[in-house]
């Protein structure tokens, strides 16, 4: 713990989101008739305490500092390794976790405030709000953005090793074609249930969020019985594989590719934005049910939405937060790999936002099965 950051990996947000499980829909499930400890109002009054939830080594700890110097305010950080351990956490404290602050990923949203465990937000009390893109706000999971603000903005790609595969690669269709050519046995997927069943739905032209039986039986059978033999291995934190060139080809985030591309020496990485679409997740600001530091939590979501320090922590974790100008300043600034930090507008557009939904089990179950199948 008190080791310098130069000294050891770095270990990156989303790569603690590998394993996913069913925890967090089941403590949905069973929570919709529980009743949440209230939330305290705002008042004005000063406090000194602020309690944050979060995914691990997510904020650059000069952001930390600064707000607690200048509010004097004492900011507690713990740590979760999913959605679904958060979302556990506080469905059996109901409101008494002590948390304000949250940082839920934008598809467990709707989910969330369905069922109690989020806290209204008080905009007039977070100005900075303004500062965010308008493709940060108003997201399909809080179209009002009545509960929750954009932290951090990131997608799905893969990356391959350009003296082992040759050939032009674009989209979802050439790295299923080169993890059963070039790549075989080199290949290396996300952890993610979601994330593995998209390379099937994409390569063929299917909607990432759908939960039509028939297609998804299309892809257990694809993804069980053709593309399983292909894979060796099952990361959500690719960095380090980057690094030590232990694959061909790899399924991994953004921002993750460019941690790894830049602590590694190795020049034949190419990272591709695949065609036709991909995730797009985004982490979000939220306030608990139950927040004793409701005027706290405000002005911690407003200082984090201030340009400066927005930037410093996109420059730390390697993921933008959505906030205006951000990009241009990157390049002003000569941040390394900007187009992994900013994907391009074209790639964009054509994004999938995930979506939480009944389809959940069945995902888990085709991963689980692929896993068993792997590299048989």
């Amino acid at each position: 713990m008190l080791a310098p950051r130069t000294a050891v990996p770095r270990l990156s947000r989303r790569a603690l989101l590998g394993g996913a499980s069913l925890v967090g829909v089941g403590a949905l499930a069973g929570c919709g008739r529980r009743t949440y400890a209230p939330t305290a109002a705002p008042d004005g009054r000063k406090e000194n305490r602020l309690n944050v939830y979060s995914w691990g080594d997510y904020d650059d700890p000069a952001n930390i500092e600064r707000f607690r110097k200048q509010q004097d305010i004492t900011v507690q950080m713990d740590a979760f390794a999913s959605n679904e351990e958060m979302i556990a956490k506080l469905s059996t404290a109901r409101g008494t976790s002590g948390y304000d602050i949250v940082v839920p990923t934008g598809s467990y949203v709707p989910q969330m405030v369905a069922n109690g465990m989020l806290a209204p937000l008080d905009l007039s009390l977070i100005p900075n709000f303004a500062n965010l893109e308008p493709d940060a706000r108003s997201r399909t999971w809080d179209p009002d953005n009545r509960y929750v603000v954009a932290k951090t903005i990131g997608t799905t790609g893969f990356i391959y090793d350009t003296k082992k595969i040759q050939r032009p690669m674009r989209s979802w269709s050439d790295f299923v074609a080169a993890a059963g050519a070039e790549a075989k046995g080199s290949t290396s997927v996300l952890d993610d249930p979601f994330e593995v069943a998209a390379i099937y739905l994409a390569s063929h032209g299917q909607d990432l969020n759908t939960t039509d039986a028939a297609v998804l039986a299309d892809a257990r059978d694809f993804l069980v019985n053709d593309f399983a033999k292909n894979i060796r291995n099952f990361s959500s934190d690719p960095s380090q594989n980057i690094v030590q060139r232990d694959f061909a080809l790899m399924q991994c985030y953004n921002g993750d590719a460019r941690l790894g591309m830049d602590e590694g020496d190795y020049e034949h990485w190419k990272f591709v934005y695949p065609t036709p679409t991909a995730n797009l997740w985004m982490d979000t600001w939220a306030i608990a049910s139950g927040c004793r530091h409701p005027d706290n939590a405000h002005a911690w979501i407003n200082f984090m939405l201030e340009p400066e320090v927005g930037y410093r922590d996109m420059d730390y974790i390697g993921y933008p937060t959505g906030l205006t100008g951000q990009r241009a300043l990157a390049v002003e600034r000569e941040v390394d790999r900007v187009d992994l930090v900013f994907p391009p507008d074209e790639v964009m557009a054509r994004l999938t936002a995930g979506v939480l939904s009944e389809a959940q089990s069945t995902l888990v179950e085709i991963l689980n099965e692929v896993k068993t199948r792997a590299g048989s």
